[in-house]
């Protein structure tokens, strides 16, 4: 059982909140990137708006709490830990209500090194609430463009959630995959879902390019996000994605353990 405080000084002790590794100089170049429109920062999302770096900044600061001032270029970025426990308490509720209705739920992330557990713990706790945790297009190919070129992934599931691996890169099942941005994945996970006629997801789960491209396509996406990641936060200002919570999303993988119990206790899914 982990009360608010607690988790309040987990946050500030494992760099998950308050100064974070990532530097304003990694924020500010996927700022700048955003507003130039580079597919690889927006990640699957399609502005509406004007989203020029001050406006980036801006949205930035009101939704993570990093530094309003656009002439503050170096340094480490900080995310104001009461933002993050306000948007854990929403994700909270927003578990609770599709346990309730024993809803279908898809769930992904392009961070399987440091965020697979989080998820999967999610997932466990979903599918003994009567939840349907999907699996579509396992073991099928999607080709990412990656700093490499063009490379060919394998989409496969581990313990209910999403990741992508190199084609020919362990075996299916394996904990380990490659981190991407990619909204590919998941455009591929609900396409192949589609045609088999269903189900679909009422809520998808995750982070970088599952939040966006599912949320892009009209389904209803919450998830996590680093200050360096404005697509998640431009899509939830524009509607598109439903809620997502500011935090480091690479420190180490045991310190999102507390996140996962204090998540499901708020939504009453403990096991």
């Amino acid at each position: 059982m982990w009360s608010t405080a607690a988790l309040r000084a987990h946050l500030l002790a494992a760099g998950l909140a308050g100064v974070v590794a990532t530097s304003r100089e990694e924020s500010l170049r996927s700022y700048r990137l955003f507003a130039a429109r580079d597919p690889r920062v927006l990640i699957g999302v399609d502005p509406q708006g004007v989203w020029g770096v001050r406006e980036l900044v801006g949205l930035m600061a009101a939704k993570c709490g990093v530094s309003a001032d656009p002439e503050h270029v170096s340094g480490h970025d900080v995310i104001d830990p009461e933002r993050t426990l306000a948007a854990l308490d929403a994700f909270a509720e927003r578990l609770a209500a599709v346990a309730r209705r024993g809803a279908t739920v898809l769930l992904g992330t392009g961070h399987p090194h440091r965020l697979l557990g989080f998820y999967a713990g999610l997932a466990d706790a979903l599918s003994a609430a009567g939840c349907r945790v999907l699996t579509p297009a396992q073991g099928r190919c999607v080709d990412i463009t990656t700093r490499f070129g063009l490379r060919t992934h394998n989409l496969d599931y581990v313990r209910g959630v999403a990741l992508v691996r190199e084609a020919g890169v362990g075996r299916p099942g394996c904990a380990t995959g490659v981190h991407t941005h990619s909204p590919l994945p998941v455009r591929l996970a609900l396409a192949t879902a589609a045609e088999a006629g269903g189900p679909l997801p009422e809520l998808v789960i995750g982070d970088h390019g599952w939040v966006c491209g599912a949320g892009q396509l009209g389904f209803e996406a919450i998830g996590l996000a680093d200050t360096d990641d404005p697509a998640l936060f431009v899509g939830e200002a524009e509607g598109s994605v439903s809620l997502v919570v500011p935090l480091d999303d690479a420190v180490r993988s045991g310190y999102y353990r507390p996140l996962t119990r204090y998540v499901l206790n708020r939504a009453c899914l403990s096991q």
